[in-house]
């Protein structure tokens, strides 16, 4: 029994009790994520409210807190673990990083530092290499894992301007697409860049970068006395999943002198497939890279990565010392991730990465992200012979952008007939897509990015575009 002078010590068995009885409503949740609503969130807007309250004096019993989360709090949301989720881009949620976060939260080991937990600082810096390794960079290269990819990309921005500019760096220019995540404009700026530094280049029919407007736009702003430093490109882009022609990127940011970020938090992992290689050819060029690894790796929520080629500037940009720190390591084999990121206190995100390779080998990532590029040709090649569908944006990885277009009807009208059709899409609750604007076109998305879905799935979305086209056009 726990110690009433110490009721936070719980017991052995009290603590069997407690994660058994969690773990009895995780698996009865995810075996039944199947059968489960794709995205069910008008009653939570509803319960949402009550349950506001004041500091609890008082402890509950678990099974009520339990039942609090799994009957009431967790059903009606986005169900981004499900087979169904198509939408936005996926975060799979593999159990198996579930179980590295409570051997990591329950043993509770320092990694920032390499001397508080060596051999727990060796394996997350085995995950970094691994990383690398799926990019294509050097053995000198270095990186660190963040929350995510907003993280990232800022951590990759403030080491480019401390690598490449001066202490007055206002008149230093970012260049990004039309196409790129928000993320690199929100980084740039809270890097300290002034927002109209930040330019934002055209693409072209493919929603890729257009060179030649980048070298215009470089050019221009060389007249005008500023400073271009870096340019950011995508590989994989929220909207469409585009790849900017990295290859050609990697020659003007040399001829220009200027440092190549790519924010691949999409479709970075793809590089371990065949076809991501070549639709990322010469990404290993880039001086940094962010990837996603609860997008691409499948894992919870909370896992980005920011990779720089060149290990010794991601050091210079980040490291600090203090009078309470321990000595920090020289040696290139002892990393001390608090000299290569803006954290000191963060978790061992590493292990949610090391458990499932470890148990699987690469070889099973690779095999579901090579069933995801499948399922994404398969989805365009059936929408494309429907009557009636136009696809704007063929997948390049696995996402791709589509609206329902019949003869006679106007822009206005195709947008708002998009709209109703996409809503009787995801009504029937067994996929839930998103929409984005591409031009001003409304457009219904798939991105296929779990490692849940699989090609029974896709034939209920296609079965479910067709219902849906037929209800709105009345056919």
């Amino acid at each position: 029994m726990t110690d009433t002078d110490h009721p936070l010590e719980l017991s052995g068995p009290e603590m069997r009790a407690l994660v058994e009885a969690a773990l009895d409503r995780i698996v009865t949740h995810i075996e039944s994520l199947p059968t489960q609503p794709v995205s069910n969130t008008r009653a939570g807007f509803e319960l949402a409210p009550s349950l506001a309250e004041p500091l609890p004096e008082e402890g509950a019993a678990v099974s009520g807190l339990l039942d609090l989360l799994f009957e009431r709090a967790i059903p009606p949301s986005f169900n981004t673990a499900s087979p169904g989720y198509l939408a936005y881009i996926p975060g799979g949620g593999l159990f198996h990083s579930a179980v590295a976060d409570l051997i990591a939260d329950s043993t509770n080991r320092y990694t920032s530092v390499y001397g508080a937990a060596p051999a727990l600082a060796q394996l997350e810096a085995n995950v970094i290499a691994w990383f690398c390794q799926i990019a294509g960079y050097p053995p000198e290269a270095r990186g660190t894992l963040t929350s995510g990819g907003s993280l990232a990309n800022w951590t990759a921005l403030v080491t480019a301007r401390r690598e490449r500019l001066p202490e007055n760096f206002l008149s230093g220019v970012i260049y990004a697409s039309d196409q790129s995540h928000y993320s690199v404009a929100k980084g740039a700026i809270l890097a300290g860049f002034p927002e109209a530094n930040v330019r934002e280049v055209p693409t072209d029919d493919l929603f890729r970068l257009r060179v030649d407007a980048l070298a215009e736009l470089i050019a221009e702003d060389r007249r005008r006395g500023l400073t271009p430093f870096l340019i950011a490109a995508s590989a994989g882009t929220t909207n469409t999943g585009a790849v900017d022609p990295l290859a050609e990127l990697a020659d003007l940011a040399a001829r220009e002198g200027l440092w190549l970020h790519v924010d691949a938090a999409y479709g970075g992992f793809f590089l371990l497939t065949a076809e991501g290689k070549r639709a990322m050819r010469e990404i290993e060029r880039a001086d940094s890279i962010v990837l996603d690894p609860h997008k691409g790796l499948f894992l919870p929520y909370g896992t980005g990565a920011v990779l720089v080629r060149d290990g010794e500037a991601l050091r210079r940009a980040h490291s600090l010392t203090a009078d309470y720190m321990p000595g920090m390591q020289n040696d290139p084999d002892r990393v001390d991730f608090s000299q290569y990121s803006p954290e000191l206190s963060r978790p061992f995100r590493g292990l949610r990465v090391w458990l499932p390779f470890k148990m699987h080998g690469a070889g099973a990532f690779r095999a579901q992200l090579e069933e995801k590029l499948a399922l994404a040709r398969l989805a365009a090649d059936r929408l494309r012979a429907m009557p009636g569908i136009e696809i704007l944006a063929e997948p390049q990885l696995s996402l791709l952008a589509f609206r329902l277009a019949p003869a006679g009807v106007s822009e206005g009208e195709l947008n708002e007939l998009n709209h109703r059709f996409l809503d009787r899409v995801n009504a029937r609750q067994r996929v839930y897509l998103t929409p984005t604007r591409l031009r001003g076109r409304f457009a219904p998305r798939i991105c296929v990015l779990s490692f849940r879905t699989h090609r029974e799935r896709m034939e209920m979305a296609l079965e479910d575009i067709a219902a849906a086209q037929r209800e709105v056009l009345g056919a």
